[in-house]
């Protein structure tokens, strides 16, 4: 699978003088070799690296929890017979470690170790690496998230009021902080209130804020949200749930541009770029008289629709890994690869909560898994029973499974995809119209 030339670099952390005395035979069959303490550990690369676990490592194991989840590499422990023997020494190895040696060395089997460890580093690589896209963006490769990056970046440095639309927990508020991390306000505040989440009798005060003894209770001058974004973006999630009242005090606020705290009756300029999201069909609340048409029209200058997860064919298996490392630290666990039942489990389940409720199934996972792969089970996902079916049922199946693994490879360059799966570019297009992929 990969090629003989092919450089293999190996990182030995704090080396012991067993270590030291295997060096030179490693560097003599082709491996590249750098050492450094644990302290420096985070300034280095490497394919595989090699740690002699010590007492005081099992004692404090925070130093190399953080020096494993931090790195793309494949790690075996060195261990002593004394250390072996050490009380949880071994559930720490299996979670921790790729694989463990024994002193003193058995040059052989050190060697077939390494050479394991190298072949997952190298997978490891090609589906968990953290740079493969920017943390701060929308993560996908589908035709659907690269049209949405490609219009948020026509959008953003327009000043023109945005309304995003999708279903709850497609990532709206994520487009949002897109949307002012690109435009000409990204250096000014970025302020986002759920209009669904506060209690109706406040709204108000949130959004205009209000003078000191404007109400009951109000024993301070209060400075609004829509005033707090003063230069910068103001986001309104599901806007749809603002009251009517509200709206007509939102509305005139976006025609004139300026705002009274509640118990004031100074005007109040305010600059802000109005973003507003939703899951409800707001043509639908404006036939039933719930939402102004008004205060629609003037949210809905430029529209951004998000699509569901169950629709992103090829990116499921990219955002469960991203959630894996995402949330490994916060699990203390570290991050783990998917079973292949897991990856139909995800592929079959419909997703009504979207990415959230992946997010929030493979952070479960983390926690549940007790194998080196997060299983269906983990996820709280049915494994899907192996279904026989006629031979024209496998060949449809094959040829699907087919496209889709290319189009994970190749989605930028739909020629190299078809080159690759041997058809013409126009045959590859009939094919992805068949099975309804893109």
């Amino acid at each position: 699978m990969f090629a003989l030339s092919s450089p293999r670099r190996l990182l030995v952390v704090d080396p012991c003088e067993d270590c030291r005395q295997l060096l030179p035979e490693l560097q003599r069959i082709g491996w590249s070799v750098d050492s450094c303490s644990l302290e420096s550990v985070i300034n280095r690369s490497g394919d595989v690296g090699l740690l002699r676990l010590l007492p005081s490592h099992l004692e404090r194991p925070e130093a190399v929890k953080e020096m494993i989840n931090r790195s793309a590499i494949e790690w075996i422990a060195v261990l002593s017979a004394d250390v072996l023997k050490m009380k949880n020494v071994g559930d720490f190895v299996y979670e921790w470690f790729f694989d463990f040696h024994t002193l003193p060395f058995d040059v052989s089997r050190f060697q077939v170790t390494l050479g394991r460890a190298f072949g997952m580093s190298r997978l490891r690589v090609q589906t968990l690496n953290p740079d493969d896209s920017p943390a701060h963006e929308l993560l996908g490769e589908s035709r659907s998230v690269r049209d949405l990056r490609k219009l948020l970046g026509k959008f953003a440095p327009t000043q023109s009021p945005i309304l995003i639309r999708g279903e709850s927990g497609t990532g709206k508020e994520l487009v949002a902080r897109t949307l002012h991390r690109q435009s000409k306000r990204h250096d000014q505040p970025f302020v986002a209130i759920n209009c669904g989440s506060i209690p109706e009798h406040l709204i108000q005060s949130e959004l205009f804020g209000h003078e000191k003894g404007a109400f009951t209770g109000a024993h301070q001058r209060k400075i609004g949200r829509i005033e707090t974004a003063n230069g910068g973006t103001l986001f309104l999630d599901e806007i749809g749930d603002l009251p009517l009242e509200l709206q007509a005090s939102l509305l005139r606020f976006l025609q004139e541009k300026h705002i009274e705290r509640v118990g004031g009756g100074k005007p109040i300029a305010v600059d802000v770029r109005v973003l507003a999201a939703t899951h409800v069909d707001l043509e639908a609340a404006i036939a039933q008289g719930h939402f102004r048409e008004d205060l629609y029209y003037r949210l809905n200058v430029l529209q951004v629709q998000m699509s569901p997860l169950r629709e992103r064919h090829g990116d499921m298996s990219l955002l469960a890994n991203h959630f894996s490392r995402l949330y490994s630290q916060e699990t203390g666990r570290r991050s783990r690869s998917f079973s292949e039942g897991a990856l139909i489990a995800l592929g079959n389940h419909p997703w009504p909560g979207n990415v959230r409720e992946l997010a929030n199934r493979v952070r479960r996972g983390l926690v549940l898994a007790e194998g080196r792969q997060i299983e269906a089970a983990d996820l709280g996902l049915e494994e899907q029973p192996t279904v026989m079916g006629t031979l024209e049922d496998y060949k449809v199946r094959a040829e699907r499974q087919a496209l889709s693994d290319v189009l994970h490879r190749y989605s930028n360059n739909l020629s190299v995809a078809a080159k690759v799966l041997g058809v013409s570019r126009p045959t590859f297009y009939r094919l992805l119209h068949k099975h309804q992929i893109r």
